[in-house]
């Protein structure tokens, strides 16, 4: 039976409450939209394919996981932004919400789960693309999880073939030899300090999930649980790290309250390291990104943690920095002061076009 025919006509529409999307285990985005729907108890349906389904509409940009809306016609679009789509969730869905009530706590949320979506990512692919036992398991696990049966000779076909795409695009997220070592460097000082705070919170901003988990799970259910050279050092360095990706996968049990979220003026230290960690690392290349952008360069040149970093500019992160400078600037006066006095000394303050 094809997708085609597995899909009921009203699939996304008003006359089906369930969503809709398309993705598969190998996408971290994939896994975070999911593991979000859990716990916000959103009723979903996934169809398991890497290349869209036939009879939906296709993206612009083939990304995952492709959500199948009604747009504002009221026929369905492929929408494939996971930070948008939580925003949007947020406002159609009641309860259980996944950004924090403190427009400051929400910023640093966001700040959490930008930093996951476009920083750790690339620990994610370069782990997967830079050493030999992770070729080979990426190889042969990702082309099954897309397409579904096949004989052997068409497995390593298809293994060849995804290895012979994937191994070039490193370049996408700036990973050679001169910047393996600092990638590498920042996952392990990310997990050591993520760990750390796992020893007295269950949750990044508090004892419930917000975005910024889901998106940090999202990137971990790669690195800690399924790539082997990434997989062994969290297990080594981080076991409360490894282990809560597993409890990641399905929150639908939790019974959240607002009171669970931290209070924004008196963040743990464990919170301030993390800020810390995305400071160090995350605002050169967001800013020496749009820089090249504006200057019309496809390229960019800057310096991570003290090494040159050189990159084929990215214009989806140029978007990720404008909007998280406009939702500072929309913050109010007492909500800004609160937001500015928790990032001080985090190094992130230039994201948002503050000296730090």
């Amino acid at each position: 039976m094809s997708a085609a025919q597995e899909v009921p006509a009203t699939a996304g529409s008003t006359a089906d409450a369930s969503l809709l999307l398309s993705g598969v285990p190998g996408s971290p985005y994939t896994r975070k939209m999911v593991a979000l729907l859990r716990y916000r108890r959103i009723p979903y349906r996934l169809i398991q394919a890497s290349r869209g389904v036939p009879g939906l509409p296709s993206a612009k940009v083939h990304l995952l996981p492709t959500f199948y809306l009604p747009g504002v016609d009221g026929k369905l679009e492929a929408v494939t932004d996971s930070t948008p789509l939580i925003r949007r969730f947020e406002a159609q869905f009641a309860g259980r919400h996944a950004v924090p009530i403190d427009p400051a706590l929400a910023l640093i949320d966001a700040l959490i789960e930008d930093y996951a979506d476009e920083w750790l990512t690339k620990a994610m692919f370069h782990y997967r693309w830079r050493y030999a036992e992770d070729i080979h398991k990426a190889g042969l696990i990702l082309p099954c999880w897309a397409l579904g049966p096949m004989d052997d000779a068409t497995l390593q076909t298809m293994a060849t073939s995804i290895r012979d795409r994937q191994i070039p695009r490193l370049r996408f997220v700036g990973s050679n030899e001169v910047t393996g070592p600092v990638i590498e460097a920042s996952y392990v000082r990310f997990i050591d300090a993520f760990e750390d705070h796992l020893r007295g919170h269950r949750f990044l901003l508090g004892e419930r999930p917000g975005a910024a988990d889901f998106g940090v799970y999202g990137q971990l259910t790669q690195l800690a649980h399924f790539d082997p050279t990434s997989m062994a050092l969290t297990l080594q360095r981080a076991p409360r790290v490894y282990a809560w990706v597993g409890t990641m996968e399905d929150h639908c049990g939790l019974e959240p309250t607002d009171a669970q979220w931290l209070d924004c003026t008196a963040l743990p230290a464990t919170v301030t390291a993390l800020l810390r960690e995305i400071g160090r690392v995350y605002p050169a290349a967001m800013l020496a990104n749009a820089a090249a952008l504006q200057a019309g360069a496809t390229e960019f040149k800057t310096e991570i943690d003290g090494k040159p970093w050189v990159q084929q500019a990215f214009p989806y992160q140029g978007k990720c920095l404008a909007w998280l400078r406009r939702d500072y600037q929309a913050l109010a006066p007492d909500a800004r002061q609160r937001f500015d006095r928790a990032l001080a000394g985090t190094g992130c303050g230039p994201i948002f076009g503050m000296a730090d």
